[in-house]
Order: C-alpha cells, then sequence, then structure tokens
C-alpha cells in the first residue's frame, strides 16, 4: 500500500490520496474532541480526560484498577495519570484504596461523587455524539463505520508499545 515511488515533490506528498484521508481523519478526531470535550467542561465542570477516566474507572467496578493499568488504558505516562488521579481526587471524584492482592499497591476506584459525576456526565457525551458523530453520517453507513473504528482501535493498540 505505500506507494513512495510515486511521491516526488511536497505537493504530490500532500495530495496524496492516503495522507488526505489520513489527514481527515485526523482532523475531524481533533474537532469532535473539541466540540464534545468542551461541551463536557461547559456543562459538568470535568474535562474529556478526567471523563474518559471515569468511564475507564467506571467499567473496571470491583475494587478499582491500579495507576498503571489507568495509564496503559489512556496511553499515559505514570507519572502523567499520577497527576490526574491527585487532582480527581481533590476533587472527590475518585479515591485511593488499598490493592487487597498486593500489600505495596494502590487501586484507584470511583467515589458516588465520581459515580454520579460519570452519569451525568454520559448523558450529555451521548447527546453530543449523536448530534456531531453519528447524525452527519448516512443511517446506512453508520455500522460498518463503528466496525471499521472498531478495527483500526484495536490493529493501532496491538502495535502500541506497552507502559513499562
Amino acid at each position: 500500500m505505500c506507494e513512495e515511488a510515486e511521491i516526488r515533490t511536497a505537493k504530490e506528498a500532500a495530495d496524496h490520496q492516503l495522507v488526505l484521508v489520513f489527514g481527515r481523519l485526523h482532523g475531524a478526531a481533533g474537532r469532535l474532541d473539541y466540540i464534545i470535550g468542551r461541551a463536557l467542561e461547559e456543562q459538568c465542570g470535568i474535562s474529556h480526560l478526567v471523563f474518559e477516566v471515569l468511564l475507564i474507572l467506571g467499567r473496571a467496578g470491583g475494587p478499582g484498577l491500579s495507576m498503571r493499568a489507568v495509564a496503559q488504558e489512556q496511553v499515559l505516562t505514570t507519572g502523567g495519570v499520577t497527576r490526574l488521579v491527585d487532582r480527581m481526587a481533590a476533587a472527590g471524584l475518585v479515591e485511593r484504596a488499598e490493592d487487597p492482592d498486593d500489600r505495596r499497591g494502590r487501586l484507584v476506584r470511583l467515589t458516588p461523587l465520581g459515580e454520579e459525576t460519570t452519569v451525568r456526565a454520559s448523558r450529555v457525551h451521548l447527546e453530543n455524539i449523536q448530534r456531531y458523530f453519528v447524525q452527519p453520517l448516512p443511517v446506512a453507513d453508520r455500522a460498518r463505520f463503528a466496525e471499521d473504528l472498531r478495527i483500526l482501535s484495536h490493529a493501532a493498540r496491538d502495535v502500541m508499545p506497552r507502559l513499562p
């Protein structure tokens, strides 16, 4: 699929069909992230990143997740996730608890406020996903598009290096 021999100038590179398609994907993702993230901030007082971590913890349920697991899910460094969790704990959204399987480990889990915030933010999020991500697509293409995104996401995940 790589067509290096066809690209001889910067103009040809910029106009290459695959470069254009990937640029559109990247641009759409960035704009949608901005639009949807801004709505979460304005209506729920949380960033899109905080919301994603709340969802990760909500999905995990039970006793919670290690910082490392949260970092890997969100593709953050452990230091980055520690600072983020510190801010979330200060806001009352999460708490740290002892890991029953590791005396030295700590788990992060939702507080009741974190649970409530996740539910409230999810309602806002779903409304905006419907409006800006689903409605613009032809009805007949939506299921295939969702499946193609799943395939791309899993393929990219599978080649990502694991955090140490």
